[in-house]
């Protein structure tokens, strides 16, 4: 089973890789981005108290995250393999994530972390902004606060994964397929 952490910042192209991933490995999406926002657009408790925090750039509670997590894995039993988008974000998540893959008899295979620069990702998100209609892409002070945000709270993430020997970065300027070709590679060797 392959189980793939896609790491990177808000506008790193998660989302853009994501999609060639699934369809090249057979991979169940898991993107705690979506199950949000399907979460505000049902209106549910949980969906406006998601958009309250997200539209103050801050992260949703990881009780919430780990438990919605545990609903897909229990949906998708059968899956070959995860992709986790946006997900760990914290050591903690990380930690929660291993102990429920083992109930499962699996774990992590790799993380490939998307890294790209503050003034890109700024760019890259004021961009979709105009097509997405999200708020929190529209923003200049609030992206650069999201991307402080990630970077205080998720970047240590990568550390977990590292002292395991399955964190792996790759450069994420470039064309889609340059960086998709360098993800399959890392994941090739993980």
């Amino acid at each position: 089973m392959l189980n793939l952490v896609l790491f990177g910042p808000p506008g790193a192209g998660k989302g853009t890789q994501s999609e060639k991933l699934i369809a090249t490995y057979h991979l169940v999406h898991l993107s705690t981005g979506d199950l949000l926002r399907s979460e505000i657009r049902a209106g549910t408790e949980l969906g406006l108290r998601a958009k309250m925090l997200m539209d103050q750039g801050i992260l949703v509670p990881d009780e919430v995250v780990i438990g919605m997590i545990e609903n897909k894995l229990n949906e998708n039993q059968s899956a070959a393999g995860f992709i986790f988008d946006g997900f760990p974000r914290t050591v903690p998540q990380a930690e929660a994530l291993d102990q429920l893959l083992a109930q499962y008899n699996t774990g992590i295979t790799v993380m490939v972390a998307l890294e790209v620069d503050e003034e890109e990702l700024t760019k890259r998100l004021l961009i979709r902004g105009l097509s997405s209609g999200r708020p929190d892409d529209q923003n200049e002070d609030l992206i650069r606060r999201r991307v402080k945000e990630y970077n205080d709270k998720t970047a240590p993430v990568a550390g977990y994964y590292e002292s395991q020997g399955k964190f792996k970065a790759i450069n994420g300027i470039g064309t889609i397929e340059e960086i998709f070709q360098a993800i399959c590679e890392k994941i090739e060797t993980a």
